[in-house]
């Protein structure tokens, strides 16, 4: 058999064995990182083999497919070993370029947070889900209850237009008048929370829809540090 086929079959083999029983976190009864690092040997023992044979005929060329086979197979072991640290580092990149877009890690105690990325204008983005239809919200501690624009309260199934608007709030637009409502579901990432307390805007009156106190007081913790916000249930 061809040196090269048979390494590339050792590395697709391997590979696919690790993403296939990736959740067990056993491969042919070894630890994942075990069975990679064995991968990543057989395949090293095969090139440096293949290479010997070569070397008898023309050693400098053998050489240099040596080193390349060597760096690819050192490449797709390393991209394994540290798959977390590269979905994570992936993560931080969307959510920088996708505002809204939440991050869930897991802090220096062992929990998990959601991390959102502080927008060019200095608020905090979140794109959440309310009764099943999603909404873009910006985070507000000052606002005492979530509050939907007009739009949005039509989006997620209320009757705006029927509603009783007897609350007086303070919006960037000026005093405005809201109807109080209960909403079923609100979820911003794994985070849910059933009955909560908001309010909708009249027509006009609120440009974007807030998550406010509501929602974020039933929060573990809340924290704001190096242009991240990170929610933790």
């Amino acid at each position: 058999m061809n040196p090269l086929t048979l390494l590339l079959g050792i590395l697709t083999v391997g590979i696919a064995l690790l993403i296939f029983n990736h959740d067990s976190g056993q491969t042919l009864g070894l630890n994942n990182d075990d069975f990679g690092q064995l991968v990543a040997l057989t395949a090293l023992v095969t090139l440096l083999s293949a290479g010997l044979l070569r070397g008898r005929r023309r050693f400098g060329e053998a050489a240099r497919l040596l080193a390349i086979w060597i760096l690819i197979a050192l490449g797709l072991v390393s991209a394994y070993v540290y798959r977390f640290d590269l979905q994570s580092f992936g993560d931080r990149v969307l959510s920088g370029l996708l505002p809204g877009r939440t991050m869930l890690v897991t802090n220096s105690a062992g929990q998990l947070e959601l991390v959102l990325q502080k927008r060019t204008d200095g608020h905090f983005q979140a794109d959440t889900m309310v009764d099943g239809q999603p909404v873009s919200m910006i985070i507000d501690t000052g606002a005492s209850s979530v509050a939907l624009t007009y739009e949005d309260a039509e989006r997620v199934g209320l009757d705006p237009a029927n509603l009783a608007y007897t609350l007086t709030v303070m919006t960037a637009n000026g005093p405005a008048l809201a109807a109080p409502v209960v909403l079923s579901e609100l979820a911003i990432g794994p985070i849910v929370r059933t009955n909560v307390r908001a309010m909708v805007a009249a027509g006009g009156r609120l440009d974007r829809s807030l998550l406010g106190m509501s929602f974020l007081s039933t929060l573990d913790s809340l924290q704001m540090q190096s242009g991240e916000l990170r929610l933790r249930d």
